[in-house]
């Protein structure tokens, strides 16, 4: 910890929020003559990556002047009265729940922006693609920073046009139908999540979100209180998402650049999970143990439905995409996430934490190494790229090849990295539930949940056994319209590239050997969280 004084912590919470705001309005503006490089376009990518870079190193800082003594304690708070007529506040704060998320999205963007710097995907404008790059970032930012339910709502809806442009200007195959699937199931959800949150504020007299986890649900009726869950935690789980509102993702993540599947993998389903934490569990704690049996079946449901959908897709002869395979895994992840909550115990809630900066680490690298592979072979196609004799990337680029198996046996689970902590704190947290929820039904959710981490593991061998090997000196099936011939000229990892990923697969690492790194920031406030505020 570095001593840094309350007001420059302030500002530099605030800065993180609005800064991308503010570099999104430069970004439209005509670069002055000095600076434009070889090319306008060139100019404003470097704006990108200059703007990103600028709010990770803030976040960087408020992270060394965050007092890791007291991580329940919110910190950098600002708290200045915005509608009075409403009582909505402009409050922004962090504490040990917010802060990693924070800081994993904030790397997570300017890692985008560098990548895109260099391989910018085909579509209109640079400076539209910036700009929105921008916006996205300002409002997830935004999201887990802010403690006012309204300005939440806001920020929660701020992302939902740009991530709708980047899908349809700068996607695939089918970007129009899936920017619209995306679109319509995330605001339909939100329309019945603004309702809950209405009901709690005008039920409670507030929507300071402090003073709601402090209440502890004690000014809300029981039928209000589970209103409010089902309203609320149906918009967060379409966020999330969680089986059966997932339909949108995997065409959305099939149809969207590589950036944006980056993206959306790795921050936007972070804030479905981050509600059900910071706002059910606190602020409706009798709703959610009613309905806790019922989010976690769902949840144990989604682990092994997400778990046999990739397996169907990994199957030879069954033409399965790679990324939409890794979007069905977000829906088995991210149902590993849910139990943790579910469970309403500091294990299995320090578990969903974990596991959620786990899958934006690990999950985001596979999106990136996925979108390269088809760069490469001009397609993602796994039968079009396994073959009759696989696309041999130990042989043709081992390097590449190297990532793409680190990335899928961290994101099996192995002991050691990221991904094993969050699932196995969520499943203890499910063996041992809070009191009063019904330990056989939670047991047998843990089971399905024990039974997806083979499942998952079966998978993830079988993509990188037919991805990686093969005979290097045969061709595999081209792609419509991809290059074919007697050889593959296959680059290896490329500077950019490395630059790119290198420090996913080094946090991973650390969180897997060092997890009191993380579970130091969250458990603390965890605990006061599930006390309602008085730990």
């Amino acid at each position: 910890m570095i001593d840094i004084s309350p007001s420059v912590m302030q500002f530099l919470l605030a800065f993180v929020v609005a800064a991308p705001l503010l570099g999104a309005l430069a970004a439209l503006l005509p670069a002055p003559p000095g600076l434009k490089g070889k090319s306008p376009e060139q100019a404003v990518l470097r704006h990108g990556v200059t703007v990103t870079g600028v709010v990770l190193a803030a976040a960087v800082a408020l992270a060394l002047g965050f007092d890791q003594d007291t991580p329940a304690r919110f910190q950098a708070t600002t708290d200045i009265s915005w509608i009075q007529a409403l009582n909505v506040r402009i409050h922004l704060g962090i504490d040990g729940i917010s802060l990693p998320l924070l800081l994993m999205t904030a790397l997570l963007f300017f890692l985008c922006a560098l990548y895109s710097y260099f391989k910018l995907p085909e579509g209109p404008s640079p400076k539209a693609f910036v700009a929105l790059l921008l916006v996205l970032e300002s409002g997830t930012l935004a999201t887990f920073a802010v403690l006012d339910l309204l300005l939440f709502f806001l920020a929660f809806e701020m992302v939902l046009i740009p991530m709708y442009f980047l899908i349809a200007r700068w996607g695939g195959a089918q970007r129009q139908a899936a920017a619209w699937k995306f679109i319509l199931y995330t605001l339909l959800g939100s329309v019945v999540m603004l309702l809950g949150l209405l009901l709690i504020g005008v039920n409670s007299g507030t929507f300071d979100m402090v003073a709601l986890a402090s209440d502890n649900g004690r000014g809300l009726t029981h039928t209000t209180q589970l209103l409010a869950v089902l309203a609320i935690g149906t918009g967060l789980a379409v966020k999330t998402p969680m089986w059966p509102l997932h339909s949108w993702l995997p065409d959305a993540h099939t149809a969207a650049p590589t950036v944006g599947s980056v993206l959306l993998a790795g921050v936007l389903l972070k804030m479905g999970t981050y509600g059900f934490v910071r706002i059910l569990l606190p602020v409706t704690p009798d709703g959610m143990a009613t309905f806790a049996p019922y989010l976690g079946a769902f949840a144990a449901v989604g682990i092994v439905y997400g778990s046999l959908a990739c397996l169907w897709l990994a199957r030879k002869g069954n033409k399965g995409d790679l990324k939409r395979l890794i979007a069905y895994s977000s829906v088995g992840h991210m149902g590993f996430v849910l139990l943790g909550i579910a469970s309403m115990t500091p294990t299995g809630v320090n578990g969903a934490l974990f596991a959620n900066i786990a899958h934006g680490l690990i999950t985001g690298l596979l999106f990136f190494l996925v979108g390269a592979l088809k760069d490469r072979y001009g397609t993602a196609d796994l039968d079009t790229l396994a073959g009759a004799t696989g696309a041999a990337l130990y042989g043709r680029a081992p390097r590449l090849g190297a990532f793409l198996a680190f990335a899928a046996v961290a994101s099996l689970g192995l002991p050691g990295l990221a991904g094993f902590w969050g699932e196995m704190l969520a499943l203890f947290g499910a063996f041992e539930p809070a009191r009063g929820l019904a330990r056989p039904a939670f047991l047998t959710y843990m089971a399905f949940g024990a039974f997806g981490t083979l499942l998952t593991a079966a998978y993830l061998l079988t993509v990188v056994r037919r991805v990686c090997m093969g005979d290097p000196n045969a061709q595999p099936d081209p792609a419509p319209g991809a290059a074919s011939g007697p050889a593959l000229e296959l680059a290896d990892i490329r500077h950019y590239e490395f630059a790119a990923w290198t420090p996913l697969v080094a946090l991973t690492v650390l969180a897997g050997l060092w997890p009191a790194v993380l579970l130091g920031l969250t458990d603390p406030a965890v605990q006061k969280l599930l006390a309602g505020g008085n730990a």
